[in-house]
């Protein structure tokens, strides 16, 4: 009796300190959402989404830095979307105990926890010196690297989750194993592919460090790839540190841009989450 109330009042103890925790978070995080969409709505207007980011002291938008980082995103999941699809179906069907998988396996977790600054580093070594400028290209590539492990690790852990039983009723009627995985793997673990596809999209959306490296920046509109292109985490991380209001208050709308696109990522990611568990 006396064990039971000890380990009943331990379990009190622990139970608050989590949820004081939790509390002190969530506090926290409240209080950097207000100030986030206190300051991004004042600065929000329609000139941010028709107007090209300003010079010193004038007023103006953002279109230019939300086409261009929309540009390498999209470039970057094109990218690596389908690589990573690839190598988590290998790990995941073919090569599930193979040498190899527990290789690829190592070096995408080392990658899914790597610094997004040590890719940008990677990519201005092997794509900005090598072509000798800035560029779009080079940015989107430091994107796709870092849309790549998540993509990876989803799948495999997605398709890892399909029965084997399933597998093998498909592989009974005499269909190829490539055909198994598409018409019966895939499209039991579709919800999850998406939602890992959509979480790596949130990551990228924010990343400053990879495009200061690769894209750099562009005041004005350009979609040329082979050239500096601006972004919208950039341009942020510019205006932000200016002594100038009207930089300031762009700075504050496209910090809420971005946050709103990522929260509907997220809760897009949570539906497709929830789906798949009550189908």
């Amino acid at each position: 009796m006396a064990s039971y109330a000890a380990r009943r009042g331990t379990n009190g103890v622990m139970m608050t300190l989590c949820t004081a925790a939790a509390v002190f978070g969530l506090i926290w995080l409240a209080i950097i959402l207000i100030e986030l969409f206190w300051r991004g709505f004042s600065g929000l207007s329609v000139d941010v989404f028709t107007k090209m980011t300003p010079p010193p002291g004038s007023d103006g938008g953002l279109l230019n830095a939300i086409a261009g980082s929309l540009l390498m995103t999209v470039i970057a999941v094109a990218v690596g979307t389908p690589i990573g699809i690839l190598a988590g179906t290998y790990m995941a069907e073919y090569g599930r105990h193979h040498r190899l998988s527990m290789v690829v396996r190592f070096i995408n977790d080392i990658l899914l926890s790597a610094p997004s600054i040590i890719v940008g580093l990677f990519v201005y070594e092997m794509l900005v010196v090598t072509l000798g400028h800035f560029s779009g290209i080079a940015g989107a590539a430091a994107l796709a690297i870092l849309v790549l492990p998540v993509v990876v690790r989803t799948t495999e852990d997605m398709l890892l989750l399909v029965p084997d039983a399933l597998r093998e009723a498909g592989t009974a009627i005499g269909a190829p194993r490539w055909v198994v995985i598409r018409s019966v793997a895939y499209k039991a673990a579709r919800a999850g592919m998406i939602t890992g596809v959509l979480l790596a999209i949130a990551r990228i959306s924010g990343e400053t460090a990879p495009l200061l490296f690769t894209a750099l920046n562009n005041q004005f509109w350009s979609l040329n790839l082979d050239a500096p292109m601006a972004s919208l985490p950039v341009t942020i991380f510019q205006f932000a540190l200016s002594p100038y209001e009207s930089w300031q208050n762009l700075a504050w709308a496209g910090a809420l841009i971005i946050t709103l696109a990522v929260l509907a990522l997220s809760i897009i990611a949570r539906v497709f989450g929830s789906q798949k568990e009550s189908s």
